[in-house]
């Protein structure tokens, strides 16, 4: 038992070692040990033999977007942003510059799609217009993002452990502080939804636009009033679907696993559980699961890290 105490010991040494040793490792670790249960029975949805595979010609992917009938997905291999058509597979290389996203936000269509990417390994907020690539802020290692209102966005920054606002025209405030390695942002008409990979008790935290809007004090998290979702480890990607529910990518012990929950009644209720949260994807991808996006027909494209595939599933079926 020492014996296997004593590797274990040395296994985390290396571990700690290994992050240290590479500042540009987007990818964060649970710092509480609230464990993640097994997946309740009946709770499983779809499993990955139910995926269908997206065959793209990318070798890296990262963050990925559906926006405008196309999957937009960046590669940390070579730096380079690609658009893919989700049925044939076809990729076409679309811009080079990003080192490292892990979310984007697009607005616009046809051939007047603006781009905004944070650029973990950069440190960059990067719009792309007109096929034009520009610095639109400066955030230590963003991570998500979402838009606001129509004229400030809000990006995550991992190691500062906030959440940022960004004008359009780069001026950049920090508005919440004290979160744990956050990840992905989303929101709805009223609140705003963070991931804290750095934490399974504050899995999922929570605001009210409202708050936001009215302070002009930094807000500080770890609140127990502002946990949304709690128990659940490594929430990587947070997707507000057309179904008005919220999705998230995270981890079921070594596997990749998508889960949702109506925030609303967790918000009402004083907030969900892991046992709370619908499996509606649980697949056999090693965990992180670094792409999560949802198009208004419920179908659903997911990667992982560590794999060139990315899948995709019509999860509208899983309720008949």
């Amino acid at each position: 038992m020492k014996a296997f105490t004593s590797f274990c010991n040395a296994c985390i040494t290396v571990l700690v070692l290994y992050i240290a040793l590479n500042p540009h490792s987007n990818y964060l670790f649970a710092q509480d040990h609230t464990p993640t249960p097994e997946s309740p029975s009946g709770q499983e949805g779809f499993q990955q033999a139910d995926l269908s595979t997206v065959t793209g010609n990318i070798q890296r992917p990262n963050g990925m977007l559906w926006h405008d009938g196309t999957l937009f997905t960046s590669c940390t291999g070579d730096w380079t942003l690609y658009r893919i058509d989700p049925d044939s597979g076809e990729t076409i290389a679309y811009i080079y510059g990003i080192k490292n996203a892990n979310t984007m936000f697009a607005e616009g269509s046809d051939n007047q799609i603006t781009l905004w990417i944070p650029d973990f390994q950069s440190s960059n907020l990067v719009k792309i217009q007109n096929g034009q690539m520009s610095v639109a802020g400066q955030i230590d290692t963003p991570w998500g993002i979402a838009l606001l209102d129509d004229e400030n966005f809000i990006v995550t920054s991992s190691r500062g452990n906030s959440l940022n606002l960004v004008a359009r025209d780069g001026t950049v405030k920090e508005i919440i502080s004290n979160l744990r390695s956050p990840t992905g942002v989303t929101i709805d008409d009223s609140s705003i939804y963070i991931a804290n990979s750095g934490s399974a008790r504050r899995a999922i935290e929570w605001f009210a636009k409202e708050d936001i809007s009215a302070s002009n004090n930094v807000l500080e998290a770890d609140s127990e009033d502002r946990v949304l979702v709690s128990g659940v480890q490594n929430v990587t990607n947070l997707v507000m679907g057309p179904d008005n529910l919220l999705y998230m990518a995270y981890a079921l012990g070594t596997r990749g696993v998508v889960g949702r929950v109506d925030p609303l009644q967790c918000i009402e209720n004083g907030g969900c559980t892991n046992r709370d949260v619908e499996i509606v994807l649980y697949t056999e991808l090693a965990a992180p699961l670094a792409g999560l996006t949802i198009t208004e027909e419920l179908r659903l494209f997911i990667h992982t890290a560590f794999s060139p595939d990315i899948y995709s599933i019509q999860l509208d079926k899983i309720d008949g």
